[in-house]
């Protein structure tokens, strides 16, 4: 299976709710990615930002911090789990 937004094939993907359930996204479009990507985006960013302004596949992989972790994770064997970058 393929993660939407690093693209590496994995065993096994979660689902990310674009509008987070919190805010009211329960029905709401949905994305299958890895664990890792799913981690560093609820790492990274609040559930208003999320609701707000990466609602979107193409608007998290636009967000600078994504770009250098899709960057960084595409290198990583997806066999293996890894650490995510935490908040500054």
């Amino acid at each position: 299976m393929t993660c939407e937004l690093c693209e590496r094939d994995v065993e096994k993907l979660t689902i990310h709710h674009l509008i987070p359930r919190q805010k009211k996204g329960h029905h709401g479009p949905k994305i299958n990615i890895c664990s890792a990507c799913h981690r560093q985006i609820h790492t990274l960013f609040d559930n208003t930002r999320l609701a707000q302004e990466l609602n979107s596949r193409e608007k998290l992989i636009n967000e600078a911090q994504m770009q250098k972790f899709i960057k960084w994770v595409k290198k990583q064997d997806p066999n293996r789990k890894v650490k995510v970058h935490r908040k500054a």
